[in-house]
């Protein structure tokens, strides 16, 4: 029988953490927006604690990971926990890593007493929608994402 475990990245996983990045990029027919490097996820998670990272692990061995971070709800009046990656191996889906990594977010949110939980998905991606949805959350379909990135967002602080 697996055992499953997690475990909180460390500095010296920069390697891993960007292995499993570059992995969902590929999922997500994305590769080719990735430009992290581990020199980047080392200052950002460990130097300036901008997001965290946790690995799901079975028998010691690193098959999922998430990166989150807090946002925050003026409406709500506290901070949220907000997913930004969530990604189990191919060869270890369908054993319940996904669900429990979510549930350990959960736990993660409930005991530093958020609000709420958000992340987004990709509408092409029906087995992640109906997977989060048998969990009880449901789209935001009233709100739209918006994105300033790159130049514009350079064009923006200029102007």
């Amino acid at each position: 029988m697996s055992k499953l475990s997690f475990r909180e990245a460390e500095e010296k996983d920069c390697g891993l953490i960007l292995f499993f990045i570059r992995e969902l990029a590929a999922y997500e027919k994305m590769s080719d927006e990735v430009v992290a490097t581990e020199q980047l996820l080392s200052d950002w998670l460990f130097h300036k604690h901008s997001a965290e990272v946790i690995f799901a692990c079975e028998d010691g061995k690193e098959v999922g990971f998430a990166l989150f971070f807090h946002n925050f709800s003026t409406f709500v009046g506290r901070a949220g926990l907000y997913l930004e990656d969530l990604y189990v191996l191919p060869e270890y889906r369908g054993r319940g890593y996904g669900k429990a990594l979510l549930k350990r977010l959960a736990a993660i949110a409930v005991e530093r007493g958020c609000g709420r939980m958000e992340w987004v998905c990709l509408d092409w991606n029906q087995p992640s929608i109906d997977f989060y949805r048998s969990l009880g959350s449901r789209p935001m379909d009233e709100w739209t994402v918006y994105r300033v990135a790159g130049g514009s967002l350079e064009q923006l602080a200029r102007d």
